[in-house]
């Protein structure tokens, strides 16, 4: 049998190469599939990657922005009994500290107080003192203040700030005074608050200092200060005033407000608390919501403890004596 011929006419070869090279066109693009899909894969990763890089700084940011929150107090817990004493304890050592301890007002007479009182709204005291001698001048009198031309006493007070509505207060006041009670002021709590002006904080700084009689004095210190020491967490001056009131004899009120103020005007700032001077620290919850270091808390002393001038154009020889400098007048230096 011939079978060569046969053997040679059948397409083996050519056909197998072509389906390698089918299979191989496949496995390429099978291949190129999958870099295609490796490469975006990659991209993503890197763009989350970058993206995550970019994102970083915001958890740094607010990784150092958290220590400029305050923290919270800590609430002691006491005792009435043991509150009361507390308190007294404080004010024993303030009045060492300051046994000098005044109204910081400039007066030689009731009418002189209560006018200056009224005046120190929304304004220091200093800026009063230095007011008050050129008012005085022209209107020594109720009677004086009472005739007076508005626009002439808006020109006097315009340094306190709202000028108009304090020389409204003022010169009603007056009239009130002229009227009501002969030109003379008042020396019973119902009377004085009935004058234009006047507050119970008002005629207490008059009751205890003209006329001697007990009275706490509920400024923007005084609050602060209380609350800051945890003798009351009222808000509402008259609360403040009962529940303080109930801490102390009646007879210790009047000096009470005086070395509270005078603590808080010089140590006991609203901002930075000078912690490291102050004699109470240890006494203090607060102890520490300032500069604790004494060296840079002696920077931030004032007024005598600092070397600075007072608020007192004309202060009493026991503040002088201290080591006190009076003030300045309108316009000096």
């Amino acid at each position: 049998m011939k079978t060569t011929k046969a053997t040679k006419s059948t397409p083996v070869k050519p056909v197998a190469k072509k389906t390698a090279k089918k299979a191989a066109k496949k496995a390429t693009a099978a291949t190129g599939k999958a870099t295609g899909v490796a490469k975006k894969a990659t991209g993503t990763i890197k763009k989350t990657a970058t993206a995550s890089k970019k994102a970083a700084p915001a958890k740094t940011v607010a990784k150092k922005a958290a220590p400029a929150q305050a923290a919270p107090k800590k609430a002691i817990v006491e005792s009435h009994a043991a509150l009361v004493r507390r308190a007294r304890r404080i004010n024993r050592e303030l009045a060492e500290v300051y046994p000098y301890a005044h109204p910081e007002l400039d007066f030689e007479n009731p009418f002189q107080l209560v006018i200056a009182t009224v005046l120190s709204a929304q304004t220091t005291d200093l800026r009063v003192n230095q007011t008050t001698p050129g008012l005085f001048a022209k209107y020594p009198t109720p009677e004086d203040l009472a005739a007076a031309n508005p626009e002439e006493v808006e020109e006097i007070l315009r340094p306190t700030g709202f000028f108009r509505a304090k020389t409204k207060s003022v010169i009603g006041l007056s009239k009130a005074l002229v009227e009501d009670f002969g030109g003379e002021v008042p020396g019973r709590l119902e009377d004085l608050v009935k004058l234009p002006g006047v507050g119970r904080k008002t005629a207490f700084v008059v009751l205890g200092n003209a006329f001697g009689r007990p009275g706490i004095t509920v400024d923007t210190h005084f609050g602060r200060l209380v609350r800051r020491w945890q003798w009351t967490d009222e808000t509402d001056p008259d609360k403040v005033e009962a529940a303080v009131g109930a801490l102390f004899p009646k007879s210790e009120w009047t000096m009470l407000s005086h070395h509270v103020i005078f603590h808080g005007r010089r140590i006991c700032h609203a901002r930075k608390p000078a912690c490291g001077a102050c004699p109470i620290a240890p006494l203090c919850p607060a102890y520490g919501e300032g500069e604790t270091d004494p060296e840079k808390a002696r920077k931030l002393l004032k007024y005598e403890k600092g070397g600075f001038p007072g608020q007192r154009l004309n202060p009493p020889q026991s503040y002088l004596d201290a080591g006190g400098i009076p003030a300045p007048p309108l316009g000096a230096g």
